[in-house]
């Protein structure tokens, strides 16, 4: 290897390198502002199609897009290192090597996208109009449809979707139709085809020809479309609006397990559940607290500590709803869940020590290592520190609160991730008990201190609201604490880290939007489409 050519390889190395640390920026607000995400998200994606498609071969596509992923993955889940080391007490150099495997692993998908794209689709600096608009369609399509593989691929993992830096973007009008997956098609097909713009200096002929920029005029038109679709009302005002406060009791994650500081934090949820209302503002019909506020199951608390909670219940005239993990047993098996529990004043204090409400859900969608140890992973939980690592999953559908004529569909910590996940409860129940009106998400968010994740969480739940035109309240440990409305706009939130009440009146809504009814259907309809369309116009140039 000549020396130039090493310099020509470092080069494009730290480019590299760069676009795919800016594109981890780009998930949620800070350090860049929200107005600049869904930009700066699409220029650097379109770094990673220019050099995968004009790669001079595939394998060579493929190392170029697993670098670019490998950074974004890597700076953007940097949060992980904090729960492993921080509060896991695993070694600092374990913990790096574990984001950096991780990362690692994801990188593959967009790697393999790209290198597909190049396989089948490649392009070249004198390539039609044609064959530029099947290989940037191509890209974008094989994108977006590993972007799905990897949501759903060993239970998923699909933090950093693309979809999600376009929440405040024309883009974001597709997701009521197509969901995340369909706007990642958007985004990676709208990068490509800037990508497909450049030409070598030089190249004045190429320059002059306007056909080239075919593509581009049709990734605009689709991302104009998103414009007039965001406008659309996909939901209606049902009842009426629902007074609820969130509690966030900001509780230190390495004090939240101690035994000895239990009855400190339960004494504080207690104390800001129990305050009264500010003057102006309307005593709650629903007080909902974050993801395991008993860090123990609910059977081995003091009954008389059930019985405190159900006299604040009863003292304020609301329903409580909070996170606990529930330990019951069924046809004879313990069962352990992480749930949350909901009650009132008229809940007799036995039901919430044996965690039987009326009102319950059970999280389904559990965590690997953090919930449930999959097989052949033992080691590495017994590495760590991390209470709470064996559950049980709650049922697909489950009933949602009935509270002050709302009906409230509870998820839990990272299943709003899922968006598939979440639409059951939109729909009528065998019965024909009511869909949600109101979705909640309950989390502790502490295991990753004051980090990018509050901040990405908070994004991801403003694109499920888009998706289901229902509002969302999220009610969390350390932040971030907030109500969002059915347009995916945030109404009120609490500053992260400190402890305090959100008072929000919320409208809860009726309806469903086409990607409520079909999920990810319609999106993987369109990317098959669009490969279709794609591989088949490259085959017909190639014969011409």
């Amino acid at each position: 290897m000549t020396r130039s050519t090493r310099s020509r390889l470092l080069r494009g190395a730290a480019g590299l390198t760069l676009a795919g640390a800016v594109h981890a920026l780009t998930f949620a607000p800070g350090p860049l502002p929200d107005w600049a995400l869904a930009i700066t998200q699409i220029l650097a994606l379109a770094v990673a199609a220019r050099v995968t498609l004009y790669a001079p071969t595939a394998r060579q596509a493929w190392a170029r897009g697993w670098l670019f992923s490998f950074v974004t993955y890597a700076l953007g889940l940097y949060w992980i290192f904090i729960s492993l080391h921080r509060y896991g007490d695993l070694a600092a150099p374990l913990a790096v090597a574990a984001v950096l495997a991780l990362s690692a692993f994801l990188a593959l998908f967009p790697a393999t996208a790209g290198a597909l794209a190049r396989r089948y689709a490649p392009l070249a600096h004198d390539s039609t109009p044609a064959r530029v608009l099947s290989a940037t369609l191509a890209w974008g399509a094989l994108w977006a449809g590993f972007e799905w593989v990897r949501a759903v691929l060993l239970t998923g993992f699909p933090w950093l979707n693309i979809g999600y830096a376009q929440v405040d973007s024309p883009i974001a009008g597709w997701a009521p139709l197509l969901g995340v997956h369909g706007m990642a098609f958007v985004s990676a097909f709208a990068a490509a085809a800037i990508a497909s713009l450049w030409r070598p200096v030089g190249d004045q002929k190429q320059a002059r020809d306007g056909r080239r920029a075919l593509s581009a005029g049709v990734a605009l038109a689709l991302v104009a479309v998103g414009w007039p679709l965001s406008r659309i009302d996909w939901s209606a005002p049902s009842g009426e609006p629902l007074n609820v406060r969130l509690v966030q009791g900001n509780i230190e994650q390495s004090q939240k397990f101690d035994p000895a500081l239990l009855d400190q934090s339960i004494r504080r949820h207690l104390e800001l559940a129990a305050l009264p209302p500010a003057p102006g503002v309307p005593a709650p019909q629903m007080i909902i607290l974050p993801e395991t506020v008993m860090p123990v199951f609910q059977d081995q608390l003091d009954p008389r500590v059930w019985e405190i909670w159900r006299q604040v219940a009863a003292r304020q005239n609301a329903v409580v709803a909070m996170g606990v993990p529930v330990h019951d047993v069924v046809n004879g098996r313990d069962r352990y869940t992480n749930s949350v529990l909901g009650f009132d004043g008229q809940t007799p204090a036995t039901q919430l020590v044996s965690g039987a409400t009326a009102m319950r859900y059970d999280k389904r969608h559990l965590v690997p290592w953090g919930e449930y140890v999959p097989p052949g992973f033992h080691w590495f939980v017994d590495m760590l520190d991390i209470p709470l690592g064996d559950f049980d999953r709650g049922p697909e559908r489950q009933t949602p609160f009935a509270v002050g004529g709302q009906h409230i569909a509870f998820n839990i910590c990272y299943e709003d991730l899922f968006g598939p996940d979440l639409l059951p409860a939109l729909q009528p129940g065998p019965n024909g008990e009511p869909g949600a009106t109101i979705l909640v998400n309950v989390s502790n968010l502490g295991w990753f201190g004051d980090s990018w994740a509050l901040r990405q969480h908070l994004q991801i739940g403003r694109l499920r609201t888009i998706e289901t035109a229902r509002p969302m309240l999220t009610a969390t440990n350390t932040g971030i604490t907030a109500a969002i409305d059915a347009k995916g706009h945030v109404a009120a939130q609490l500053a992260p880290l400190q402890p305090g009440v959100l008072p929000v009146v919320v409208q809860g809504m009726t309806g469903l939007t086409p990607y409520a009814r079909f999920g990810d259907k319609s999106a993987l309809a369109l990317i098959g489409l669009a490969l279709i369309a794609a591989f088949g116009s490259g085959r017909r140039t190639r014969r011409g």
